[in-house]
């Protein structure tokens, strides 16, 4: 049976590539900023790229940060991409002065050796939370990791001059640093196994 899956557009993050997806998947969605048609959505997608500041600032703009909120604690399966898992915790260093949503306990670090942003493929290595993730190399494009305080919800870890948080999931949650849209048959296999949960 096809679930009603929203894509929620807040004029920010990377919707073609993850529409694309869905689209070769033949997974049913809609790109939407409706506030009615996301808390009646059976799963909702929230992509990200970009800044950390600009995403809060938009998802405010719409009205849509008790839209998110509401969703997570009715228990919507919800997927957050990249900036898209950075807004859910309670700051960043990117934006000092901007809160997150604080659906999660943590803040967002920049890197402090390498080249940032990172770009290029890594290699997941998976925690006991993890349902669904496959070990397998998933393409990031980052310049900030995202430390929690409950290191429980961590599913899965990368490696880049350090040890840093790839993915988390909690309850109907789950939300990862690296874009699985970019990622191949690794990411086909990701939104598939995401999707069947």
């Amino acid at each position: 049976m096809s679930k009603n899956t929203i894509i929620v557009d807040y004029e920010a993050g990377n919707l073609r590539s993850v529409a694309n997806m869905l689209a070769f998947l033949n997974i049913p969605f809609e790109i939407t900023s409706d506030k009615d048609k996301i808390l009646k959505a059976e799963r909702i997608i929230f992509p990200g790229q970009g800044h950390f500041a600009q995403a809060m600032e938009n998802l405010e703009k719409k009205g849509l940060i008790p839209v998110i909120k509401e969703c997570v604690n009715n228990n919507i399966p919800f997927l957050g991409i990249c900036v898209g898992l950075q807004i859910l915790f309670e700051k960043s260093e990117e934006a000092p002065n901007t809160g997150g949503l604080g659906i999660l306990k943590g803040e967002v670090k920049r890197f402090t050796k390498g080249k940032i942003p990172q770009i290029g493929w890594n290699k997941l290595s998976l925690t006991k939370t993890n349902t669904f993730l496959s070990e397998d190399y998933f393409y990031f494009v980052n310049s900030y990791y995202v430390e929690p305080s409950d290191r429980d919800i961590i599913s899965a870890y990368y490696d880049y001059n350090g040890k840093f948080c790839a993915s988390v999931q909690k309850s109907n949650l789950t939300a990862v640093q690296f874009h699985p849209e970019k990622s191949s048959n690794a990411g086909l296999q990701f939104f598939r196994n995401w999707y069947n949960l």
